[in-house]
């Protein structure tokens, strides 16, 4: 899932993907050394701390040197960079994203095969290793006020279906008009529309429900700000949204040209969870710790640097 940060502009997303697809030079990009590892990372919060994690781990265990290739604007955009050699990691995939938009592949509800079927397409058609989740998924998440959901006592999506017809919801603009898994999907699966839902940037969405000018919203589910303006993500019991398990991605040539990767990259199996990827996503976007700081303090929080991590 895409949230876009604050730290760049429209534009230079744009440069990074003319940079790529025409191969002209981008920092980290054309760096050929054996010994220097290239990470690539979309342009969000979540991105750029896992990159940083990543690159933290390999430089402290083994003798090579990483870049990053930072700031791509999708998850098109950083595959492509794998794929073409101008990368050999790419710090987040999610598995379903990777099936419905880079293998144009129908969605599929279950998380394990939806990861079996990416495992088995990055295998065997493009000779790529994904590695298993770092515990969490960031997908589409309806989400209303703390105080709401105590007051109404909404813990799952279908629990606002007696509500719906009086509220507003403000969500992704993509997500209201798009098929499948849009708006339309969603009132055919849980069989209620809401009074109102209302196009939005989805940076917007978060502020627009904490001071009521919605009285729901569809959200990302790692978003920092759900924890920071106390608001409830609602189950999505009929589970209508596909699943999103964020997992790394290293191409099988940088694995037996350096086979001590995998063990770094099986490190961060299964312990970030949401709530902790929540935190990470709010020091950087809340408190404004840089994403460096913020993966380095992780790792040293839970001594990954002196070997008690347990890996």
């Amino acid at each position: 899932m895409k949230k876009v940060t604050r730290f760049i502009k429209a534009g230079i997303l744009l440069t990074v993907l003319t940079l790529i697809l025409s191969g002209c030079g981008f920092p980290g990009l054309n760096s050929s050394s054996k010994d220097t590892i290239r990470i690539a990372a979309q342009n969000t919060t979540e991105q750029q701390i896992m990159a940083y994690m990543i690159s933290d781990l390999i430089q402290h265990d083994t003798n090579l040197k990483t870049t990053l290739i930072n700031n791509l604007g999708s998850g098109s955009v950083s595959f492509q960079a794998v794929k073409n050699g101008n990368a050999d990691i790419s710090a987040i995939r999610y598995n379903g994203t990777d099936l419905t938009t880079i293998f144009n592949q129908d969605a599929v509800k279950d998380p394990k095969v939806a990861t079996e079927k990416v495992r088995k397409i990055y295998k065997n058609k493009y000779h790529m290793t994904y590695f298993p989740s770092y515990g969490f998924a960031d997908t589409y998440a309806f989400m209303v006020t703390g105080k709401l959901a105590r007051k109404e006592h909404l813990k799952t999506v279908s629990d606002l279906k007696p509500l719906a017809s009086k509220m507003t919801v403000g969500a992704d603009q993509i997500w209201v008009n798009r098929k499948g898994d849009g708006y339309d999907g969603f009132v055919q699966t849980y069989g209620f529309q809401f009074q109102k839902v209302y196009p939005m940037q989805i940076g917007l969405v978060y502020s627009a429900v904490q001071s009521g000018k919605m009285n729901a919203v569809l959200g990302y589910s790692t978003d920092g700000r759900i924890r920071s303006y106390d608001l409830k993500v609602l189950k999505d019991n009929k589970q209508f949204f596909p699943p999103y398990n964020a997992s790394p991605l290293a191409t099988d040539k940088v694995l037996k040209a350096h086979p001590e990767l995998k063990k770094i990259l099986l490190k961060l199996k299964g312990k970030i969870s949401l709530s902790t990827m929540q935190k990470l996503n709010a020091e950087v976007d809340n408190q404004l710790i840089e994403p460096q700081v913020v993966a380095q303090q992780f790792l040293k929080q839970h001594h990954y640097f002196d070997g008690k991590d347990g890996n």
